[in-house]
């Protein structure tokens, strides 16, 4: 018999939701997305994304792990047996996810170690690329960056350490101690980013409305898909955590609490980078359009060189972002997690101890391999790969199992039992019919893009994926459950 995990309480629900929520994406793509999508006009669309996708999303994934309090392949296996494969597929997805971020966060810890002696240099683009984060040159895959090999390694022994307690011992100690941390850091950082010359011009530059963007139905669809990877919507972190709460549990007073702390966090954090990059403007007499980029050119290249000239000020503010950056990554890593290791923990019978370390010794295998001299460009395919063309239409999938063969009548009344606001035939539109729709939209989309624009490697790189996701589902879905 596995043993049964719970949160001691709503609060350490509330900070590892917000924990796996916010992370690397809120940090350095959300201010980049903003920009270029109509500036302070994306507000309106951004804010419909939460109202008509995000919270009703959220809402749905609490009530279905709160209900059945189990495993997030099991709970599928319960309303279908048939579609058991389609909650391995998408655990295995998501546990690819684990695997490519931890890499992003090996940079990570290798720039917060260099932050203390700006060992960066100043040709800031040169240092990622030769001992960080590699090239698109595929001569480049047959050597190893050890900097980024070694802090992957220290990492995955750290997320070993905290995943292989009791989620409240583990995952939630963790998650209320980092995530405080990482809003008071963060807050200190936007206070000062604030008052630094040439901050109205990156905020000015930020907020520019572009009305006549409204009519392009692209801002739309890019408010909905920073909504669904900013909450890590669909991806079963939400199910399997809320399967471990207390029965008093009010869970849709929990969804807009995380809702609004992911949001306020990223919308902050965006007026701090863009003030940041307006100092650097404004000192530098470069135009800004020159300095914005997202992902890992902001953060490993453009905040180093700014740092660089910022003198001791520089020297307290690197630290504190690549500490920020790791805080926001554990938290998130942890939540990508913990899918796959719950539903393997019940499927195979296993302790929890057992499955998160034969897990972690697989994820770190892969993880390394990632950390050749090709590592940025085949995490960027990768990453591509699994969340527009796989974590997407699993999205979609789950409205369609949860709304039309389970029925959403069943949840309405455990939604609303103890919460303060409560749900109807609205929420039961939206998830029946509008998500769907949106989301095969979107995902129709991004798959002619995704494949359009793919380069030879790209394709057989995501063959791969889908081979060993397939046949990894397949072999775990015939596996006789340990309770039978």
């Amino acid at each position: 018999m596995v043993e049964k995990s719970q949160w001691s309480s709503s609060i350490s629900f509330i900070f590892a939701m917000i924990g796996a929520a916010v992370g690397l994406g809120n940090i350095w793509r959300f201010s980049y997305v903003l920009y270029s999508n109509g500036g302070g006009s994306f507000f309106i669309p951004y804010l419909i994304a939460i109202a008509i996708m995000g919270v009703p999303f959220l809402i749905l994934e609490y009530g279905v792990g709160f209900s059945f309090k189990d495993s997030f392949s099991n709970i599928v296996r319960k309303v279908k047996p048939e579609f058991e494969i389609i909650a391995w597929i998408l655990v295995l997805l998501v546990f690819v996810v684990v695997i490519y971020y931890m890499v992003i966060l090996g940079w990570d810890l290798v720039y917060l170690l260099s932050s203390f002696t700006f060992n960066w240099g100043t040709d800031t683009a040169s240092f990622f690329v030769n001992s960080v984060g590699g090239s698109s040159n595929l001569s480049s895959a047959s050597f190893l960056l050890l900097p980024t090999t070694v802090c992957v390694l220290m990492l995955w022994i750290v997320l070993w350490f905290i995943s292989h307690k009791n989620v409240d011992e583990g995952i939630g100690k963790v998650s209320k101690v980092l995530i405080p941390a990482l809003f008071v850091i963060m807050g200190i950082i936007i206070v000062y980013a604030l008052t630094l010359p040439g901050a109205g011009i990156g905020i000015n530059t930020l907020l520019h409305p572009n009305w006549n963007a409204l009519t392009d139905v692209n801002i739309w669809l890019a408010a909905f898909a920073q909504i669904i990877f900013s909450l890590s919507m669909g991806q079963a972190i939400a199910v399997t955590y809320a399967s471990y709460l207390p029965e008093n549990s009010k869970l849709i007073d929990n969804v807009l609490i995380v809702v609004f702390a992911n949001s306020a966090f990223e919308i902050c954090t965006a007026f701090g980078v863009f003030s940041i990059l307006g100092y650097m403007s404004f000192t530098n007499g470069l135009s800004i359009t020159e300095l914005i980029t997202e992902g890992t050119g902001l953060v490993f290249i453009v905040f180093p060189m700014i740092f660089n000239m910022m003198g001791i000020v520089g020297r307290i503010l690197a630290p504190m972002l690549f500490l920020a950056i790791l805080f926001a990554g554990i938290t998130s890593a942890l939540g990508f997690f913990e899918p796959m290791l719950s539903s393997t923990t019940v499927k195979l019978g296993w302790s929890r101890k057992k499955t998160a370390t034969v897990l972690s010794i697989i994820g770190c295998a892969f993880s390394l391999l990632l950390t050749t001299g090709i590592s940025s460009y085949i995490v960027g395919v990768i990453d591509s790969f699994v969340n527009e063309f796989g974590i997407l239409l699993l999205i979609g999938v789950q409205c369609i199992i949860f709304a039309w063969f389970y029925g959403l009548e069943r949840f309405i009344p455990i939604l609303n039992e103890r919460s303060s606001f409560s749900v109807g035939k609205t929420w039961n539109f939206v998830i029946k019919y509008l998500l769907p729709c949106v989301l095969i939209v979107m995902w129709v989309i991004g798959i002619i893009k995704l494949f359009s624009t793919a380069a030879p490697f790209e394709i057989i790189v995501d063959l791969v994926i889908i081979i060993a996701v397939l046949v990894s589902a397949v072999v775990l879905t015939k596996i006789k459950p340990s309770e039978e």
